[in-house]
């Protein structure tokens, strides 16, 4: 049999191998064809932008929560952003200023607030971040010193736009967080209401503390004023430093017998803020033609809560004086209250205008004593209520924890001083000690000899 004819039969139409394959897949069930990735397709920007939008926006607020000491004054973390509306700016701060109207409003002393819960803080310094509708004299960008009546001691704020002023090149935020109210209140008590002139002489309260130091540069800008100061005596090299003619140490002396002792018949302005029988002894400190501006009541603040007898005394002992008085005595009294001129905003922007000449001039400056984080508060009041600083005293919202160190923790952060220090300390007793022994072995050996 041949091979041809062993071979098994073939069928007459077979298929090639790939007309098989395509019938197969033919024949399979459809399956879902695969995506693109769009997340991975997305740009960086993009996907930052998301997470970014995801992320819940907070802001730190210091609230007042109840009348009475340090602790009543708290740090909350609020929710979301304040959308500024037609008119206002939102302002990120950076500093914050502490007055001493915010010691009394804490102890519920001060009539500008609204009703508690509130957040304190008169002046701040910050940059924009976004404009409400109509604003068109402020960019995104620009850094702002702020001014109201409350409600500035928080990480963002809105606020209309003339309560903002433009801060010069080479200002800090701290120093434009202790400009405004300091300058603004004693250029127009030494100015508008004491019309300082060449030759005159100025009694300054608490001269030390931010509205005295600008007083006395203020002063400085005027020849040949005589300026009396007072502070406690640790504060006096300070006080010379700035301009002041004649310190006086208000604990250990009187100080109406200092002024006297160098000016006789007196002085010609008087800037009280302390209240009660100091009115009394401003007023007869007077020389003829002279004014005494009264603009706060300090000697209301003797402890952390309010004190009801320190509030009779100043009651009792408030100053009174009539019409026909003063036209016999040649003399002037006035009243001045920075949050009573909130709405007096083109006064106040003329005399703003006015001060930023002046530091441009590099005549005036604020003076910076510390600077506080918001969760330091409690520390920043009782340093201004206990009069240990020396300028202004700034609240920091967002502060670095290294700018919290002291000084002595900045220059030797890993206590090396120390460590030194007590190496010789334990060098020299060992040398002490050495010396001692040999003394004593000494002794002891001549001791024997004798015998």
């Amino acid at each position: 049999m041949s091979a041809q004819a062993s071979a098994p039969a073939q069928p007459e139409h077979q298929p090639p191998p790939c007309d098989e394959l395509k019938a197969e897949e033919s024949n399979k069930p459809d399956e879902p064809q695969e995506q693109p990735d769009t997340a991975a397709a997305a740009t960086p920007a993009a996907a930052a932008e998301e997470e970014a939008a995801q992320v819940e926006i907070t802001y730190k607020s210091l609230v007042l929560s109840a009348h009475g000491g340090y602790d009543k004054v708290k740090l909350q973390v609020k929710k979301g952003s304040p959308a500024p509306k037609a008119g206002e700016v939102l302002v990120r701060v950076k500093a914050c200023g502490l007055n001493f109207a915010d010691l009394m409003a804490r102890q519920g002393v001060y009539d500008r607030l609204p009703s508690l819960p509130v957040s304190l803080g008169m002046e701040c310094a910050g940059i924009v971040e976004e404009l409400g509708e109509g604003v068109t004299d402020r960019q995104v960008g620009d850094k702002v010193m702020v001014l109201n009546r409350f409600g500035l001691w928080q990480e963002l704020v809105t606020i209309q736009t003339n309560h903002t002023f433009l801060m010069p090149g080479g200002m800090s935020f701290e120093e434009g967080a202790a400009f405004l109210v300091n300058y603004i209140t004693a250029y127009m008590i030494l100015f508008h209401f004491g019309n300082l002139r060449p030759n005159q002489s100025v009694l300054i309260h608490m001269a030390a503390g931010g509205v005295g130091t600008a007083a006395v540069q203020l002063c400085k800008t005027v020849d040949n004023i005589t300026i009396f100061g007072t502070a406690s005596a640790s504060k006096h090299e300070n006080l010379k430093e700035n301009g002041v003619s004649h310190p006086i140490d208000y604990r250990g002396n009187d100080y109406v017998e200092e002024v006297r002792k160098v000016s006789p018949k007196g002085v010609d302005i008087v800037m009280d803020p302390l209240g009660g029988t100091d009115t009394c002894k401003a007023f007869n400190l007077l020389k003829p033609m002279g004014k005494l501006v009264i603009y706060g009541a300090a000697n209301l603040l003797t402890g952390q809560k309010k004190n009801l007898m320190a509030l009779a005394k100043s009651w009792w002992n408030q100053f009174s004086v009539t019409a026909m008085q003063l036209i016999g005595a040649n003399k002037a009294v006035c009243g001045f209250h920075l949050g009573h001129l909130d709405e007096e905003l083109e006064l106040i922007t003329s005399v703003v205008t006015t001060l930023l000449d002046l530091y441009k001039q590099g005549k005036i400056k604020p003076k910076i004593d510390t600077m506080f984080s918001f969760e330091q508060v409690g520390d920043a009041m009782r340093q201004m209520q206990e009069k240990k600083n020396v300028g202004k005293v700034v609240l920091i919202p967002d502060m670095p924890k290294e700018e919290n160190a002291t000084e002595e923790e900045k220059k030797d952060p890993k206590g090396e001083g120390k460590k030194e220090e007590t190496k010789k300390d334990a060098k020299g007793e060992a040398k002490k000690d050495a010396k001692g022994e040999a003394k004593k072995d000494a002794k002891g050996d001549a001791k024997k000899k004798k015998k």
